[in-house]
């Protein structure tokens, strides 16, 4: 499975804002988006910004959701035509399903400190679903699905020890999350309020519809 294995913090500074690839260091002093001269595009001169064309404004804003959410092209596209086809306004449509991911909720309800480790934690087994082993990062839940930890005592230790570094962080409404038997509820869909990211998801929908 293809996927990006390069500097994490190069994608931030390309986007001009905080994506939150590496969790508590993002956060933290020693993040390269706190220092003035590495808020710059990466590169090895700091190229001055010019004139942005409107199909470079819409096209920024749709890689820069592509890497929060850590998904290709080719994924970005299936949830895309997805949301086209969904009753509710396409753009909201989508952010709703990248949202629905299994590492997005892992990464939200603190089992892991970003969506990347979130993705290795599903793929490695340590995430069930309705008490099922479940292995695939990209399945969307849905309404009254039931996300735990496996049942082991390394799995449960290695994700108590981050619910408890991660105990800072917003709550999100859509989920009720027990953190004595770190397990979680959906107990609805996620909303437009529910996207922690600066988006224009309009932007995205025209570039995207073209």
């Amino acid at each position: 499975m293809s996927r990006y294995l390069g500097p994490a913090c190069r994608l931030c500074r390309r986007e001009g804002v905080k994506l939150m690839l590496k969790g508590t260091r993002c956060e933290s002093a020693k993040c390269p988006m706190e220092r003035q001269w590495r808020q710059n595009p990466p590169g090895m001169h700091a190229w001055r910004r010019g004139r942005t064309s409107g199909y470079a404004v819409r096209l920024r804003e749709k890689q820069k959701v592509k890497r929060y959410y850590g998904v290709l092209e080719s994924q970005f596209m299936l949830y895309f035509r997805r949301a086209e086809r969904s009753a509710a306004n396409t753009g909201t449509a989508l952010l709703s399903l990248l949202e629905r991911r299994l590492d997005n909720v892992v990464c939200k309800l603190g089992f892991a400190p970003s969506r990347r480790a979130a993705r290795a934690m599903v793929g490695h087994g340590h995430i069930y679903v309705n008490g099922r082993r479940l292995d695939r990062p990209g399945y969307l839940v849905r309404q009254g699905d039931r996300v735990s930890v496996k049942p082991s005592d390394r799995s449960r230790q290695t994700a108590r020890i981050w619910v408890e570094a991660m105990s800072g962080r917003v709550a999100q409404p859509w989920l009720q999350f027990d953190a004595e038997r770190l397990e979680a509820t959906v107990a609805s869909l996620p909303t437009r309020d529910d996207v922690q990211i600066p988006v224009e998801e309009q932007l995205i929908v025209e570039m995207c519809s073209r």
